[in-house]
């Protein structure tokens, strides 16, 4: 067990280098940081005097050196369209997205997982067949064009849902969370479903799909021969097993919710990571964007590292293999 997770965290520490060497390529080679902070009015010992400062004059591997130095500590510098610390607009907006996308996942496991089980065991009934040509819509259908027709529907037809910002937030120390509010609850309706519509089908799709596979195994077969109750063949022995798998899918889709909430976040104006990084493109505002690479990046090696733990310790045919390869 030991042996695995030093092997995961060698690999995350690889990952994670990698990323980093990527986003410090952005100060190298995506605009010049002194010309953003200075304006194209600069002298050249002004310059000069702002390379030195900022140790653009040393060689491009002590630069990156003290990039990776400053990045373990969260330190990204100054944001070029704002002035502020990178660090410090991170920390605001991350509560938001965070929130906007645990929500989103609770949404797509509560709902997936169920709807999967229903169209696996009914397979070939008329709501089995519904339920799965309706899920083909939610794979095919973009996620700003969800996110439109909700606000059309709910916000400007019906009035029921507010269709942009986050509403009342309560702030616990340095989080904020809006779910403790009714305004707040009802600002994160529209883009938690908008997120969570694709990851909804996929899992659900992904589980009638394992479910199936499940059903049709020897064990299952065996079982049944022995008397046991469709209930318990159903959720005692082949949902726990389709479960397997899904955690797998389940963590990627998680911090893909994370990563790719850039969109919704731009439809319905959400103050979250993803927003700020679209303004940080727009105005070429790198620390912004490595900063935002570099933390997604730690995000889905956290996930995957869990997962693989999850997955060691729920399937014992893995430990076995790894007892007797050792």
């Amino acid at each position: 067990m030991l042996a695995f997770i030093f092997q995961r965290l060698i690999q995350a520490v690889v990952v994670m280098v990698t990323v980093a060497f990527i986003a410090f390529l952005l100060f190298q080679y995506v605009g010049d940081p002194v010309v953003f902070l200075l304006g194209q009015d600069a002298t050249p010992d002004q310059i000069q005097e702002l390379r030195q400062g900022l140790g653009l004059d040393q060689p491009f591997f002590v630069q990156f050196w003290h990039f990776l130095q400053n990045a373990v500590q969260g330190e990204f510098g100054l944001s070029l369209r704002q002035g502020a610390k990178v660090s410090r607009l991170i920390a605001e907006r991350f509560p938001a997205t965070m929130e906007l996308a645990l929500v989103a996942a609770t949404l797509a496991l509560c709902i997936g997982i169920p709807l999967g089980v229903y169209a696996a065991l009914r397979n070939g009934s008329f709501w089995s067949q519904l339920i799965m040509t309706v899920s083909l819509l939610g794979v095919s259908l973009p996620t700003f064009l969800i996110g439109i027709l909700l606000i059309l529907i709910f916000s400007v037809w019906l009035g029921w849902l507010p269709s942009f910002g986050r509403g009342d937030v309560v702030h616990l120390g340095w989080w904020s969370t809006g779910l403790l509010s009714a305004k707040g609850w009802q600002h994160i309706i529209l883009p938690a479903v908008t997120l969570a519509v694709f990851q909804l089908t996929l899992i659900m799709r992904l589980v009638r799909a394992e479910m199936l596979e499940v059903l049709r195994t020897d064990y299952i077969k065996f079982a049944r021969a022995r008397g046991l109750s469709n209930q318990a063949i159903y959720f005692g022995h082949a949902l726990k097993n389709t479960l397997v798998p899904v955690m797998t899918i389940t963590g990627l889709q998680l911090g893909g919710l994370i990563a790719f909430a850039i969109i919704t976040e731009t439809v319905f104006q959400w103050p979250g990571m993803g927003l700020l990084f679209i303004q940080a493109v727009t105005f070429a505002d790198i620390p912004v964007m490595a900063a935002y690479l570099c933390l997604i990046a730690l995000i889905f090696v956290t996930i995957n590292l869990v997962v693989d733990l999850l997955y060691f310790a729920v399937d014992p045919r893995l430990r076995v293999g790894k007892a007797g390869g050792h």
